[in-house]
């Protein structure tokens, strides 16, 4: 490998959008060269900025080609001071708070004051002056102490089962005390094109490299020490650390729960009870839930099985619906896991993918337990899941199916949630997510069909909106669905999704209520089909055909309840160019806003300000992260924040109670078509190749991030 690496240029094919190719074959298997899984004919209704970079970072990162200079983020959970806030009761005790809290005052007035940064396409970290940043973690760094030093050359799965995995996506962060908190971060896929030097094909890889990779998915647990009195923070490197873990698709065992654990669907030969389960795979976005554990989305779990085409006929109706082709034994972008552990070959196991695409819950306070899938929420292809507690008491949680035209759906526990630290507590809510009613919207338009031309024209009343509804699929052990058991409902969500005529969407990723006032934001990510031939057309919650940009859609659920079974909707952001007719920013003047394709993930600082992150920003920058107020005068205000390397795409993000510091996931830094180890097309964050990891950022003054 040469001192200083060619950098390739930024490539990508119409094929695949906006996003590289390379990502594409990575990340979801090519799923944009597969049919749409949804076949349905549901019903539609509702017929450059002054700017600074921070050249503070500039000068200390430049040395090595790699500038680092920050990040943004989002409080997350109900951890950062709201209303529904309650810290883990398991010892040891959170410090009250917020995330972190250093008793430095409150959290801000919530104005956002700072200068947005241009779009741009460096192979950097920017972010406004006055701010500073530090890598915490990446891939390959000690998380189990004694985990051997990272070796490009000779990895294993047994070290890499004890170091920071690959592709890092949510990153969530939990009080211990003031001063030291856990980090909890997804790993949800891996390219081997950048993991190991001399790649030429899956095939040529060695039973060992592939478990390496089966290892380096999952998720990391990793105590947390803040720096001094600053918003910084830096991974704890001596004593026992008894709370840092490792969680491993090769490994280790999880927790059937809810209505579907031990039904038929779920039973294999290696456990015929169907209730554990080995690994978690593809995990997105998450949250953190009020008593203190972490959600994980297992999303695109349909690339790690081969063999479709040998299951029975009456299966494969089920497997194409999600995503799994049934016509050869390996699809596009296979990574033929079947090489190194038989139960990936569906024509031996044909039940294994059912037992994958659920929502994973782990508690970091308890290092010994068995993280849990729940069934109760539903199987698909989960962004995330993000959590409230409603007003009597019982907790909802909102979650998108990260499909083009598929649904959003939320859960209401049967259980209501107990607020305290006692033990007896933290037992009571632990189970809150095993039995409940799982719901799917309709969304109805306000506007005659005839305003709604795809063309991302505003309607004659000024703005797209409307009503919607929460169809009920399944309570308990009861089914709402024709034809149609509980566990079939659980274990094929979408199908019934379908039966009940659930409104179609462009991509619902993240989706996440506030916590200080209790609506629900939804990234709607994009969508290039809307409006194809023998496609859906547009409708006014996804109002333009050959959508490339995305939307964010507002719900307001009716009495402020959040188990209520209708709502109020509309879209306070159609992103894209301001300049361009079909963008809209709630009313907001536009030629005061920063450009942004392609929303993400969506969270919330302790002032209720919304940050958005992107992936697959198709304007020719960089993706990166904005924030916007979302009441008052200055809704619809958004201002870009920060950008991330070439090729990288922006994840989490968390913003702590006290608004100090701002994490976030840098996730697949030089994933570009032709880059490789040897030929990076980045070389962030250490100037020799590219290393997906999380990073820090915070006030040089110490006061709250974004004013």
């Amino acid at each position: 490998m040469s001192d200083r690496p060619r950098l390739l240029p930024l490539l990508g094919g119409t094929r695949h959008g906006s996003r590289d190719a390379m990502t594409c074959l990575y990340r979801c298997g090519n799923a944009c060269d597969h049919p749409v899984p949804n076949p349905t004919d549901n019903p539609y209704f509702g017929d450059v900025v002054d700017t600074e970079i921070s050249r503070r970072g500039v000068v200390r990162a430049g040395a090595v080609g790699a500038l680092v200079l920050g990040f943004g983020g989002a409080a997350a959970g109900a951890l950062a001071g709201s209303p529904a806030a309650a810290a883990p009761a398991a010892p040891p005790v959170p410090g009250e708070g917020g995330v972190a809290a250093t008793g430095a005052g409150r959290p801000g007035s919530g104005a956002l004051t700072f200068k947005p940064i241009p779009p741009n396409k460096l192979d950097t970290l920017v972010v406004p002056n006055g701010y500073d940043h530090s890598v915490v973690i990446r891939w390959g760094d000690e998380v189990v102490p004694g985990a051997p030093a990272f070796n490009l050359g000779r990895q294993t799965a047994a070290a890499q089962s004890k170091q920071f995995g690959y592709n890092n996506d949510f990153v969530g962060v939990l009080p211990i005390d003031r001063r030291r908190a856990l980090l909890v971060v997804n790993h949800e896929y891996t390219n081997e094109d950048l993991m190991f030097p001399g790649f030429t094909s899956q095939d040529a890889l060695t039973v060992e490299q592939v478990r390496v990779a089966m290892a380096a998915h999952g998720m990391s647990v990793v105590e947390l020490e803040r720096v001094e009195n600053t918003g910084q923070w830096q991974p704890v490197r001596r004593g026992r650390r008894e709370y840092n873990r490792r969680v491993t698709a090769l490994a280790t065992k999880f927790e059937m729960t809810g209505p579907a654990a031990g039904s038929a669907w779920l039973r294999t030969a290696a456990d015929p009870k169907g209730r554990t389960v080995v690994g978690t795979l593809n995990n997105c976005a998450g949250g953190v839930t009020p008593w203190g554990t972490v959600l994980s989305g297992e999303e695109n779990f349909n690339q790690y099985f081969v063999g479709g085409d040998a299951v029975a006929e009456e299966q494969k109706a089920k497997l194409t619906r999600y995503g799994i082709p049934t016509d050869v034994r390996y699809p596009s972008g296979s990574r033929k896991w079947d090489r190194a552990d038989e139960r990936f070959d569906l024509a031996r196991h044909p039940n294994e993918a059912n037992r994958f695409g659920w929502v994973v819950e782990i508690d970091p306070f308890d290092p010994q337990s068995k993280p849990r899938k729940h069934t109760a929420l539903g199987r698909f292809k989960h962004e995330g899941a993000n959590v409230i507690v409603a007003r009597d008491g019982r907790v909802v949680a909102y979650m998108g199916d990260d499909e083009r035209f598929d649904y959003l759906y939320k859960f209401v526990s049967d259980k209501k949630f107990m607020p305290g630290k006692s033990s007896v507590a933290r037992r009571h809510n632990l189970t809150l997510l095993e039995s409940g009613t799982l719901y799917v919207a309709r969304i109805e338009g306000d506007s005659p069909a005839a305003e709604i031309d795809g063309s991302g024209k505003l309607p004659a009343d000024g703005g797209f909106g409307g009503r919607g509804r929460w169809i009920k699929l399944v309570s308990g052990n009861r089914s709402y669905v024709d034809g149609m058991t509980a566990a079939d409902v659980l274990t094929f969500t979408r199908l019934a999704g379908d039966k009940v005529g659930a409104t179609k969407m462009d991509r619902p990723e993240d989706v996440e209520p506030s916590l200080l006032t209790g609506k629900v934001y939804v990234a709607l990510t994009n969508n290039s089909d809307r409006g194809k031939a023998g496609k859906a057309p547009a409708d006014e919650a996804n109002p333009r055909n050959s959508n490339r940009h995305g939307q964010i859609l507002e719900l307001v659920e009716d009495r402020g309840d959040n188990t209520a079974e209708t709502f109020a909707w509309s879209l306070p952001i159609v992103c894209g160019d301001p300049a361009d007719a079909s963008t809209y920013f709630a009313g907001y003047d536009k030629t005061r806003v920063s450009p942004i394709s392609c929303p993400d993930n969506v969270a919330f600082d302790a002032t209720g300000n919304l940050w958005i992150s992107t992936d697959g920003n198709a304007l020719g920058s960089n993706d990166g992260l904005f924030a916007t107020a979302v009441e008052g005068p200055e809704r619809g205000h958004l201002k870009q924040f920060l950008t991330v390397p070439l090729g990288a795409e922006t994840c989490g993000p968390f913003i702590t109670g006290d608004n100090r510091s701002v994490f976030v996931a840098v996730q697949h830094p030089g994933e570009v078509t032709g880059a490789s180890v040897e030929n990076p097309a980045s070389t962030w964050p250490d100037g020799d190749f590219a290393k997906p990891g999380v990073v820090v950022t915070w006030r040089l003054d110490g006061g709250p991030v974004g004013s």
